[in-house]
């Protein structure tokens, strides 16, 4: 039997990460089986870079909370080996994770995940993945307004060139 000790502390933890569950925009399960001390190095750089958490959990751990946080349909996914990350952004963790995922397919895979209140399966994550992200979307829609500006203004520099010459 566990000491009281012990206890309170998987209690706090679970509580914890009940917490961080329900504040994440973006949860994705990782499959990380075999992945080597490098690429799990810089994997982790990278994921903190983007403000992403990513942990090994204990599977019991990561259950309770998942239940507490009220995200039942993750913990029949808690099985093997599991680590996690949560962003705050609903795109990155997916982004950042499938790119280890496409130079380590042979042992590190996304499995589930929880992203704007939906469930979605590894092919949704990868699929998700493959979109920009949040800064580049907004470029390109910024992008996009300057370009429509600066052809009316051409059309309207024509216009009165036009009514000049006449």
């Amino acid at each position: 039997m566990a000491s009281e000790k012990i206890l309170k502390q998987k209690q706090e933890l679970v509580e914890s990460w009940s917490e961080k569950l329900k504040s994440a925009k973006s949860i994705v399960l990782v499959d990380y089986r075999g992945i080597n001390v490098a690429s799990d190095t810089r994997l982790r750089a990278d994921l903190r870079k983007e403000e992403v958490e990513y942990k090994v959990v204990k599977n019991n751990i990561l259950r309770r909370a998942c239940e507490k946080a009220g995200l039942e349909g993750l913990t029949e996914h808690l099985n093997g080996t599991v680590a996690v990350a949560l962003g705050s952004d609903e795109v990155a963790p997916a982004r950042l994770i499938n790119k280890y995922v496409k130079e380590n397919k042979d042992f590190f895979n996304m499995k589930y995940g929880y992203i704007d209140g939906k469930y979605v399966n590894a092919a949704e994550l990868t699929a998700l993945a493959s979109l920009p992200s949040r800064d580049e979307l907004i470029s390109q829609v910024a992008g996009t307004f300057n370009n429509i500006i600066a052809s009316f203004a051409r059309v309207l520099n024509e216009v009165a060139k036009q009514k000049e010459a006449a």
